[in-house]
Order: structure tokens, then sequence, then C-alpha cells
């Protein structure tokens, strides 16, 4: 599967957000890129002053767009934010996002030398320089529940470092100095910041609007390789992610929905007699996994062991 792009196409940026109005501008003011051509903000249902604030700076910059949505989930706003534009290659940001100069050329130029490329993402840090576990390992049952029972225990624990893809990362092992090849294939790629070619994503009809957080993007990539595209990072491209700023105060909440996804994962596709036997265990761990969570975050935060929310120290 390929479909041709050049280092001279136009990007499309849609950013997704939920009540963060802040981390909207701060991501709006890191878009310097001549490449981009578009900007929507795919506002799912923010009542702090998002709409006023991105409108204001629309006065001035035509390419900037407020796209007003309900509050249905990430896919979903994704979705019709990629539906606002036309570009043939669209890059997806999280509000608390900042990109270093350079990202998106470098973005562009992986999806125009690599025609089999569905999707690139830039190496993600922590604002603290560590990296994130963004280019991860498309996990089988076994990595996912021993992940789900010991990533916040033991993050050391041979099933998470399999789900972050540790042991065969190179780039963690490399200095910042070092920005190593161009691409280098992976399973998936966290949807924090995502660039993904139009071909291919509209062939696979865009994010599951059944996920309403978290996993949409591991789900994305595995229905894009399994339509002959590949998935892959650029090292050299770097972004700074803050990580959590729409689910900090609803943190359990959140933890809920990611459970709810990670069950739609772990079960879709396979026959009712297989799910109806995977059901209970798979169940059972995932609440586990929550409460687990829950209480691990407040003793680490006690602890003053600051971790993001997916169990990572920052």
């Amino acid at each position: 599967m390929t479909a041709v792009t050049t280092v001279a196409d136009p990007v499309a940026i849609v950013i997704v957000t939920h009540q963060t109005r802040d981390e909207v501008l701060g991501c709006l003011a890191s878009l310097t890129d001549e490449a981009i051509t578009t900007i929507v903000v795919a506002d799912a249902g923010s009542t702090d002053g998002t709409d006023d604030a991105v409108r204001a700076l629309a006065t001035d910059d035509p390419r900037l767009r407020h796209l007003p949505l309900v509050n249905a989930g990430f896919g979903r706003a994704a979705n019709a934010g990629m539906r606002a534009t036309s570009e043939p290659i669209v890059l997806v940001l999280n509000a608390d996002v900042r990109l270093a100069p350079g990202t998106i050329g470098g973005l562009r130029a992986a999806l125009a030398t690599e025609p089999d490329l569905g999707a690139v993402g830039p190496l993600v840090r922590y604002p603290s320089g560590r990296i994130q576990a963004s280019a991860r390992a498309i996990p089988d049952l076994r990595t996912a529940v021993g992940h789900a029972l010991l990533g916040r225990l033991r993050p050391d624990n041979a099933a998470t470092r399999r789900y972050h893809a540790l042991p065969c990362d190179p780039v963690a092992a490399r200095p910042a100095s070092d920005p190593g090849p161009a691409v280098r294939e992976v399973g998936w790629l966290s949807g924090c910041a995502l660039a993904l070619r139009r071909a291919a994503v509209e062939q696979v009809g865009g994010f599951d609007p059944g996920y309403f957080l978290y996993v949409e993007d591991l789900d994305l990539a595995r229905r894009l390789r399994a339509a002959g595209w590949r998935i892959a990072q650029a090292p050299g491209c770097t972004v700074v992610h803050a990580v959590g700023a729409s689910t900090r105060s609803v943190r359990g909440r959140a933890l809920v929905a990611h459970a709810r996804s990670l069950e739609r994962y772990l079960l879709q596709g396979r026959s009712p007699g297989v799910q109806a036997a995977l059901w209970l265990p798979v169940r059972s761990a995932l609440v586990g996994w929550v409460v687990l969570t829950w209480v691990g975050e407040r003793l680490t935060r006690r602890r003053g062991c600051d971790r993001s929310s997916t169990g990572e120290r920052r």
C-alpha cells in the first residue's frame, strides 16, 4: 500500500481539547512552520473560554478555526477536525503538546520519502526532558494483562517493558544530541502527536468512535497495519508533552474510561465464544488495574515520586 506525498505538501493541524484553554494557546504558539495551511481546534465541549480565545486569535490568522463539538471523546473530535480539513497530511495533537522547530518538516519529509507509511510520530519528551514511551509494540493479551496488574507497582516488570517497547528501543539509550535514523518502524504511536497520511486514515475510516478516551491510537495503528500501511517514529523530530491536561481533575473517570477502552480492544474481533470465555478474566484484571492505579498514584504522589498517567517517571 502506497500513496505519494511530497516535501512541499501542505499540512493541516487538528488540536483536540476539552477544558484546556491555556494549553491550547501554548500549543498554537508553537505552530510556526510555514507548511501549515489549516489549524482546527476541535473543542469537545469546553466551557473555560477556549472558544473566545481561539476566535480572537483567528482574527489575525486566517488558517485558524474553532470547531465546537459535544464531549463525545477524543476519536470523534479528531475525526471531526480531520473532516474539516483537506490537506494530504494531518497532524493530530493534544493541547498539552509543544512542537520543536523543524518537527513538522521532518514528519512531512518522512511521509514523502516513505510512501507506504500511514502514520509517523515524533520523539516525545516530558517537560523534564525524559523520553516518553510514545512508540510502542502491539501488545498481546498476556502483555496487556501483565502491564495492567503490575505496571504501577513494578514499572520495570517484563510485561510493562514489552508494552513500552523498552527492550528494543534504541532511542531510549541514545543521547538527545544524536537523532539516529530518519525513521524506525514501530507497532503503534501515541495519539498525542500523530502525523497521518490522509489517504491512509480515510481508507480505514479514521479513529473508531467506539473508544471514548484512550486506546483509539492503538486501534487505529492496528487497522492501518492490517490495510498494508507501515507505522514509524521519526526520532529526529521532537515534541514536549505534559500528559493529562484534560483528565487531571477527573482522574477517576479517566481511569474507568481507559479500562473500558482496553476491554473493547482486547475483545473486539473475537468470536462470541472466545469473548464469553475472556470477558470475566479481562474485566477482573482491568478492575484490579483501576484500583491499583488509583491507590498507587496517591501513594507515589505522597512520596514525591512524579509519574505520568501511564505510570512512567516524568
